[in-house]
């Protein structure tokens, strides 16, 4: 059934994340309910909501890094193409401050 996806370990370490804190967000929002809140987003959002956009902002920032990464090798002289694993730090790194600041 999932023969055509490629399920490398950061692919697998990306949706597990994100499995988690869908999970967590639904303990924390049942101990918790959200209020609207204005951050650097140009509308109030709740919790859920900067949940979403965070993780349409890291989907975003892992097909731009598989986009570009054997772009990288000529750019930077890079003996190899970059590891994945950078993309899956920075991308988690936005949805960090999307979530803390958004």
């Amino acid at each position: 059934m999932f023969e055509w996806m490629a399920w490398t370990l950061p692919v697998a370490v990306f949706f597990g994340c994100i499995v988690l804190m869908l999970a967590g967000m639904t303990v924390w929002e049942l101990k918790s309910p959200t209020t609207l809140r204005r951050g650097f987003l140009p509308m109030a959002t709740t919790r859920g909501d900067r949940l979403f956009i965070g993780l349409l902002s890291a989907a975003y920032v892992n097909l731009a890094f598989v986009a570009f990464s054997e772009k990288m090798v000529g750019w930077f002289g890079l003996a190899e193409e970059p590891s994945i694993w950078i993309s899956f730090v920075v991308s988690m790194a936005v949805l960090a401050l999307i979530m803390r600041k958004g």
